[in-house]
């Protein structure tokens, strides 16, 4: 194995010969990771059956937008929003490594534990392998962990049999095919040389080739020119956009992207009007307001973006599709989510309501299976998901056009996973509804921002406390109430997320108003001053 400084260890045979990654280009990496990847198949069958020695090692490792950067206590909040994962420990013989860049408070393992239905926590806690990096620096958890050949040793280590494990990321690059090769397992999600359909670019051309609506506008720009020259383009169609948005190639859950205001700018006549589409260029609002314009500007030229007309309507909409494509090759629909969006112009991810508006649901799913399919015969294996904007006519007809396509996990993965885990329920897509086995429909709210500076006054075991109190627990009987996440984060930078499951669209909005309303209010109270002592 080697990490991007070169450090190198033994990797396990893929096809006989031991060999240090050190030693293998680019090439001879992705064939022996191509070979890897042929035992996820009998990997996947096998999880099914409860066999001896089943593992998985997650590393929740993200690799950001190029206009963010999270470090310390936020950037662990986000390796720990998958900790619903440790719901899979409910399979009484799989053993699970999950790797984090610093360690994380036992209390909330404990919290997790605690909701397995069936399942003794200190069982599941003796399955358990937590590895911290000790690294808050940041950078890519898998960098981190690809530096510390003594540290991948160890995770080899509880890998009881490499021919039933599999590597869980939450998004997939070059590290993350390098640690399975270090590993000797085979890695749940898309190839890194498939990674370019999952860029802004990439996306327009998969929606133009299978045919779905999507935003006028054009791909594969590097640099302000080419923008300029996209939005002319633009401008010269009827009817003209008064609004358009810049989205860097690589961007994430909103960052990445700017909103060009047009307005008045298509009056203008023709001599004049590159000028006008220049000026308004260079006074782009972006998503992230802190974004260094020359910053933004090196990201365009180096790694490309798009242009494309932003769509309006009085009662537009943000939904999703969550898919997932598995080794064999067939394409699952799981989920549809309207998603809950904030910042400046409304495009940066909050959290979701699922399952979507059965008004349009149906609709979305329908072009978000054409682009599975098509995906799936590129070779993309693992979840993805489509993001939508959708607008009524006067007749209540919606339109749905397709926006971005995320080959990863995403803000509605962890809710929805948490929701199913816990219920064995399953969405039908027919319905639009999500059913338990026995017959009874759930819905969720869900958030990874429930934010404010009061909040900085409750501690880990203060929210638990509120929990407590409060009855603000997810009732294995009913099937209903709240599961909290990203829970490291509330002192440092008062925000915390949560999950509100009931079986009602009103009934979960209850659920999560009143957890909001009752957090706040104690964290408010935390917060007062304290009375000088006599």
């Amino acid at each position: 194995m080697t990490t991007t400084r070169g450090t190198a260890v033994a990797a396990p045979d893929v096809d006989g010969r031991r060999v240090t990654l050190a030693e293998l280009d680019e090439d001879a990496r992705n064939a022996r990771f191509a070979m890897l990847q042929e035992r996820m198949a009998a990997v996947w069958d096998a999880m099914r059956l409860d066999l001896d020695g089943e593992s998985v090692v997650v590393v929740p490792s993200v690799s950001l937008s190029p206009t963010v950067e999270r470090a310390g206590s936020l950037a662990q909040a986000f390796e720990e929003r998958y900790l619903f994962l440790l719901l899979l420990l409910r399979q009484p013989r799989l053993r699970m490594v999950y790797v984090t860049s610093t360690p994380i408070d036992p209390r909330i393992i404990e919290y997790y534990l605690a909701l397995l239905p069936g399942v003794i926590p200190s069982h599941a806690l003796a399955r358990l392998t937590l590895v911290p990096v000790g690294d808050s620096s940041p950078r890519p958890l898998t960098a981190k962990l690809l530096e510390r050949p003594a540290l991948l040793a160890r995770i080899a280590e509880h890998i009881p049999d490499r021919t039933r494990s599999h590597l869980i990321p939450y998004n997939t690059t070059e590290l993350e095919r390098d640690l399975a090769l270090t590993l000797g397992i085979p890695m749940y999600g898309a190839d890194p040389r498939l990674s370019a359909l999952g860029s802004k670019t990439g996306c327009r051309r998969i929606f133009g080739a299978v045919g779905i609506p999507h935003p006028r506008g054009a791909e594969d720009l590097h640099g302000l020119d080419e923008v300029v020259d996209a939005i002319a383009g633009l401008m010269g169609e009827h009817p003209s956009p008064e609004q358009v948005i810049v989205k860097l190639n690589e961007g994430v859950s909103g960052a990445g992207n700017a909103l060009v205001d047009l307005g008045g700018v298509g009056d203008l006549p023709e001599p004049v009007r590159r000028a006008a589409i220049w000026e308004r260029v260079r006074g782009m609002r972006f998503e992230l307001p802190e974004t260094p314009f020359d910053a933004y500007v090196a990201k365009l030229v180096a790694d490309g973006g798009i242009v494309e007309e932003r769509i309006v309507g009085e009662d537009l909409l943000s939904p999703s599709v969550q898919l997932r494509t598995l080794p064999g090759g067939a394409v699952e629909l799981l989920s549809t989510h309207d998603q809950l969006l904030g910042g400046p112009s409304g495009q940066s991810y909050l959290g979701c309501r699922f399952p979507a508006d059965p008004a349009y649901s149906r609709l979305i799913s329908e072009a978000a299976m054409t682009v599975g399919e098509r995906l799936a015969a590129e070779g993309v294996l693992g979840r993805f998901a489509v993001d939508f904007v959708v607008s009524p006519d006067a007749a209540g007809r919606w339109s749905a056009y397709a926006i971005e396509l995320n080959l990863r996990k995403g803000g509605t993965t962890h809710p929805f996973l948490t929701l199913q885990f816990l219920t064995d329920g399953r969405y039908d897509a027919d319905s639009g509804r999500f059913l338990t086995p026995d017959g009874v429909e759930k819905h969720l709210v869900a958030t990874d921002h429930l934010e404010a500076h009061d909040l900085r006054a409750l501690s880990v075991g203060d929210l638990f406390d509120v929990v407590a109190r409060h009855g603000l627990h997810f009732d294995p009987s009913s099937r209903a109430g709240i599961v909290f996440h990203m829970i490291s984060s509330i002192t440092e930078h008062g925000r915390v997320g949560m999950t509100a499951v009931g079986d009602s669209a009103e009934h979960a909005s209850e659920l999560y108003e009143r957890a909001s309303r009752v957090l706040l209010d104690e964290a408010r109270a935390a917060s007062r001053p304290l009375a000088l002592p006599d």
